[in-house]
């Protein structure tokens, strides 16, 4: 069922035209995802679709209803499904004093209980935790309609879509697929240019080399010698006149093919460079120890006894819920906490959410410069591979977006005299390319790399090691993100099997409880209520 249509769209800021859409038909089922540069017109996009932003040219027809879930909106959602609030883990109604994540999965549930027949999601894993983008990934999979969303989370992306929306230099392309497939055709895309490319160079040298021989040939056309009788010498002349004439309309044939050859762009391949940083000298085997840490944050216990280990030569992923400490981990190891101790020959390296670091008067390439240990060139190097090229590393910091904050943030930091960087939350703001880059320098590190991160895939290419925040303690594994969830689930399928019996009870159980709660009667006790549906919740879990 068609529920969604845009015809001849068209949206520009000033004279610049952002995007142009000619023709978009979504039907009932379909999951598309928007991609492409910050600034590139996705959020706009997203908005025009949901009838939220007019456009300059074209229509767009809803045929059903809308449900949007805004990424930058802090007004409290009118109404939240009291059995989907619980889901999110979240009140029903805005309680005033929610965190970032909360106020996420509360969004999520209110557009969940809608019931529309259009879902548009605009960076739904925002300040999510890894259970809260799980849980949304089920709950979208789970959605009957259609849902256009525009998302950086590339796991997202993977595990939801069937067709991705590309925003680039204006223009949109559709692709078939999700967004590895989208990659996939981006790379044979790409491949297949440079392979025309390398035909047209081929065919253009060629062209262009024949001409100039006949050319020259025509030029260098034997005179008459002097000796010559009156009637041989017409008889040369004439003869060479001919010859000159075949030349000249060679050359004209070959100067018309080369004209009308079809003319190929070189093709926008992204640079391939590797980061020579120099390697943490370090000789202790142990950077960072926790023994019996304790620490709380008013009433709340975050961490009780807990015990960890850094080692050199790792990168390390601190993986935890909304709440759980894991920032606060990072603030005790840096400025000192009585259970923590820090190896003396650590130079750190700190990138802050808050991106406090820059000086906003100065360009960029100055605030990198400024406690580079490296030379001017290395330094345009790494900020080339970090997205910054040519002028654009004189851009002041002042007008830098989010994103490319993030980008020069992480360079000054790289680039300085450390041998560990402590970074906490380092894809904020970032782009699917400028991530994607980010990832890439990161991954090639080698020195000593601990971290905060929501994106999955993000963890799971840059991490060596664990450290999983988990009931007040903290656990550590070997191995990447990947690696943990291959774990689990082998030990998941090693438990005993579950009395199906036992399950259908506690199922029943847990949907009467559910219906009591959303409609309690008189004689029902809300809190008992509430108290057994959690228990009831936590026996079902365990049987699973």
């Amino acid at each position: 069922m068609l529920v969604l249509e845009l015809n001849d769209v068209v949206k520009g800021f000033g004279e610049r035209i952002l995007f142009r859409l000619d023709h978009l038909k979504v039907y009932s089922g379909e999951r598309i995802g928007i991609v492409g540069l910050n600034g590139s017109g996705k959020t706009t996009l997203l908005k025009i679709m949901a009838g939220l932003l007019a456009s300059d040219q074209g229509n767009v027809k809803q045929y059903g209803q809308t449900a949007y879930i805004a990424q930058l909106d802090d007004s409290p959602p009118a109404e939240v499904d009291p059995v989907l609030a619980r889901q999110f883990r979240v009140s029903a109604v805005d309680s005033g004093a929610m965190s970032g994540g909360e106020k996420t999965r509360q969004k999520i549930a209110a557009a969940l209980s809608e019931n529309s027949q259009i879902l548009f999601a605009d960076e739904p894993t925002a300040n999510l935790d890894e259970k809260g983008i799980r849980l949304l990934e089920e709950r979208l999979a789970a959605f009957p309609g259609a849902m256009i969303l525009v998302s950086h989370d590339r796991e997202l992306l993977d595990a939801l879509c069937d067709r991705i929306i590309e925003l680039e230099s204006g223009a949109m392309r559709m692709y078939q697929g999700n967004y590895s497939s989208y990659q996939a055709q981006k790379a044979a895309q790409l491949e297949r240019q440079e392979f025309e490319y390398g035909q047209y160079l081929r065919e253009k040298r060629k062209l262009e080399a024949a001409a100039e021989d006949r050319r020259q040939r025509a030029q260098t056309m034997r005179k008459t010698p002097a000796r010559m009788g009156n009637s041989e010498a017409r008889l040369h002349k004439m003869g060479n006149q001919k010859a000159k004439a075949n030349l000249d309309k060679a050359v004209k044939a070959m100067e018309s093919r080369l004209e009308q050859l079809e003319l190929k762009e070189r093709p926008k391949a992204p640079a391939q460079m590797k980061l020579d940083l120099a390697a943490a000298d370090i000789h202790s085997k142990v950077l960072i120890q926790g023994k019996g840490v304790c620490q709380t944050f008013g009433e709340k216990v975050l961490f009780n006894r807990a015990d960890f280990t850094v080692f050199n030569g790792r990168r390390t992923a601190v993986i935890g819920p909304n709440g759980s400490g894991k920032t606060t981990l990072l603030s005790m190891i840096l400025y000192g906490h009585p259970g923590i101790t820090v190896s003396s020959s650590l130079k750190i390296g700190y990138f802050r959410q808050d991106m406090s670091i820059l000086t906003p008067e100065k360009t960029l390439l100055a605030n990198v410069l400024e406690t580079s240990a490296y030379d001017e060139n290395f330094v345009r190097l790494t900020l080339a591979r970090l997205l910054f090229k040519g002028d654009a590393v004189y851009k002041a910091a002042g007008m830098l977006s989010g994103g490319e904050r993030v980008r020069v943030c992480l360079a000054r930091i790289l680039l300085s005299d450390v041998n560990m960087l402590i970074l906490d939350e380092p894809t904020n703001y970032l782009d699917i390319p400028s991530l994607e880059a980010v990832e890439g320098v990161l991954a090639e590190y080698p020195g000593n790399l601990l971290f905060v991160s929501h994106d999955r895939r993000f963890v799971n290419k840059v991490a060596t090691d664990l450290l999983l925040i988990q009931d007040q303690g903290i656990r550590q594994f070997p191995g990447n993100y990947a690696q943990y969830q291959e774990t689990l689930s082998r030990s998941r399928k090693n438990q005993p099997e579950a009395d199906p019996a036992a399950r259908l009870v506690l199922e029943h159980r847990l949907s009467e409880l559910v219906s009591r709660l959303a409609a309690p009667g008189k004689k029902d006790n809300a809190v008992q209520l509430d108290r057994e549906y959690r228990e009831v919740l936590a026996q079902l879990k365990q049987l699973r």
